[in-house]
């Protein structure tokens, strides 16, 4: 067949190859050979020039999606870049810290328990309330899969269910009185505080060291706020758990700490193990710390309840888990 010429043009059309010629006039051609003449009106020139366009156009689009190797390797064991002082694969070969493993069970433990103790003020105050030991289990359960696998995923949502546990609790205890002038209520201070927190929480998969910035502000803002709360009480029995909580939580710190800064020291000594007792201490530590937040709480938004304190499982041990009790109920407050 001979290749029919076509007529030129001051068009910008005319200035570049076409991929793809205008069909032959005869159009009265049987179907194959219609085809065929689609085809043959292609120039080796612009055949080439339309392929190689197309393989760069499907490698810039390639480059933009992650490569399945990619999205797989933050998942795979040891991917992630914090390794604690612990042996790996001492006493497993599929558990990578064995100790910081199973010492994350305590929070399977100590949750379900501060669940049920404070059902009563949840159910006066706000069922969210829950939401706290709630989302402690989580933090139990990612724990224990960072450290079973050391994974950069794994190490993620470690960080991040620790965020979003000081986030409600945040949220939920926060007193009204400090409140910024440009909030209302508490549900719009929770909605500032959500869609801060959902910020975050994307941008620490970009940068993960959002996620530490995020945790030291709540953290470091609660622990004013209570400062303040605790300046003029004269309750006994609050100090003393305010006391407690203190000790604990310097504990805790000093164990993970040391852990992470000190490890070549405890490693001479064979004590590599210390990141298993922050477990273990940050648990109880925070049943201690969110009750005391809890109870100044109680005294300030539901005072008609007459709330108190009481430990488990028994309430003249020196040792136990502190909850509020509710010797008053919504029929003994005072009405005008």
């Amino acid at each position: 067949m001979e290749l029919v010429t076509t007529p030129t043009s001051t068009s910008t059309d005319s200035q570049h190859p076409r991929c793809l010629p205008a069909p032959p006039a005869d159009v009265t051609a049987g179907l194959a050979l219609q085809a065929w003449g689609h085809f043959s009106y292609l120039s080796r020139e612009n055949f080439h020039t339309c392929s190689t366009e197309l393989a760069v156009t499907m490698e810039s689009f390639l480059k933009g999606i992650p490569s399945f190797e990619k999205m797989a390797g933050v998942f795979s064991y040891e991917s992630s870049e914090v390794d604690w002082c612990e042996d790996n694969y001492k006493h497993s070969e599929n558990v990578v810290e064995y100790f910081n493993t199973m010492s994350s069970f305590i929070f399977f433990v100590v949750a379900p328990i501060m669940l049920y103790l404070l059902h009563p003020y949840a159910k006066e105050r706000s069922l969210a309330v829950h939401l706290v030991w709630f989302m402690m289990i989580f933090v139990g359960l990612f724990s224990l899969y960072f450290h079973m696998t050391l994974s950069f995923m794994g190490q993620m949502l470690d960080e991040l269910s620790i965020l979003w546990v000081l986030a409600i609790g945040y949220s939920l205890w926060f007193p009204r009185r400090h409140f910024p002038s440009f909030v209302k209520d508490r549900s719009s201070f929770s909605r500032m505080v959500l869609v801060i927190t959902v910020i975050t929480t994307l941008s620490s998969f970009v940068k993960p060291t959002a996620n530490a910035y995020a945790l030291n502000c709540f953290a470091l803002h609660i622990l004013y706020s209570l400062y303040l709360e605790l300046k003029s009480c004269t309750h006994q029995r609050v100090l003393r758990l305010a006391w407690a909580s203190i000790g604990l939580w310097v504990l805790a710190i000093s164990c993970w700490i040391s852990d992470r800064f000190g490890c070549s020291f405890w490693q001479k000594l064979n004590f590599c193990y210390l990141h298993g007792i922050w477990h273990i201490l940050i648990v109880v530590a925070t049943a201690y710390g969110s009750t005391l937040i809890a109870y100044l709480d109680a005294s300030l938004e539901i005072p008609y309840s007459l709330p108190d304190l009481q430990y488990w499982p028994r309430d003249n041990w020196a040792l136990g888990l502190p909850y509020i009790v509710l010797k008053g109920n919504a029929k003994t407050q005072k009405r005008c």
